[in-house]
Formats: structure tokens, C-alpha cells, sequence
């Protein structure tokens, strides 16, 4: 985890949070897909410098669990900090579709059969 500043430092994930352990609501799974609000709300407070890296990752939309990837911090951080840019308006947050009909049988099959190989 670098989670560092430019000049090498390393910054704490609990500094990032603020010192909160548990996020302020419940709409992020590690496939919610989030984007940033272009052009930020009117009258939005100035992100913090790890807000401003979040929102630029999510110019385009991308997973939680990709974002934190990217970030190189621990995905309960991240989620923390995407709560704070969510109550600001700063980003969507968009919850994984749902899949509707039946599963393939024969699809899964092949898959089935496919790892059985390896």
C-alpha cells in the first residue's frame, strides 16, 4: 500500500477517514459503479487532496473494487472517503444490474468442463 504523499511520506489510512472505521451508509458494494458529477454541485466544498484523486479515477465510470485497486488502499477506506464525495454530491453511485432469466445449463457446462481440463 503506498497511500504516500509525493515527497514519499506515508499517510495512514485512518488519517484519510478521518479516524471513522465504518461508512456512513450502506450503498457501496465492491461492484457499485461510481462516476464523478461534471460539473461539481454549485457552491461544493473543496475536496480534499485524496477526494481530488478518487474523483479523478471515476472521470469515466469504474468499480469500487477497481477504484481501490487504482488508489492502492484498502476498499473499506475507500468506500469511507466515496461516502463523504457522495453527501457532497460529488459522485454517482450506480448499484450493479440485475440479471434476469435463468443461467445457460449448457454454458456452465462447458465452463465446468473447461476447468476440469486445467
Amino acid at each position: 500500500m503506498s497511500g504516500g504523499d509525493p515527497a514519499g511520506r506515508l499517510v495512514r489510512p485512518f488519517t484519510l477517514t478521518g479516524g471513522r472505521t465504518r461508512p456512513s451508509r450502506a450503498d457501496f458494494t465492491l461492484i457499485t459503479t461510481v462516476t464523478a458529477v461534471d460539473p461539481p454541485p454549485a457552491g461544493a466544498a473543496r475536496p480534499q487532496p485524496e477526494h481530488l484523486r478518487i474523483l479523478r479515477h471515476c472521470a469515466r465510470p469504474v468499480a469500487v473494487a477497481e477504484l481501490a485497486a487504482h488508489l492502492d488502499l484498502p476498499v473499506s477506506v475507500v468506500v469511507i472517503m466515496l461516502c463523504d464525495l457522495l453527501e457532497a454530491g460529488r459522485i454517482t453511485a450506480r448499484p450493479p444490474r440485475e440479471v434476469s432469466g435463468a443461467p445457460d445449463l449448457e454454458l456452465l457446462q462447458k465452463v465446468r468442463e473447461g476447468l476440469g481440463r486445467l
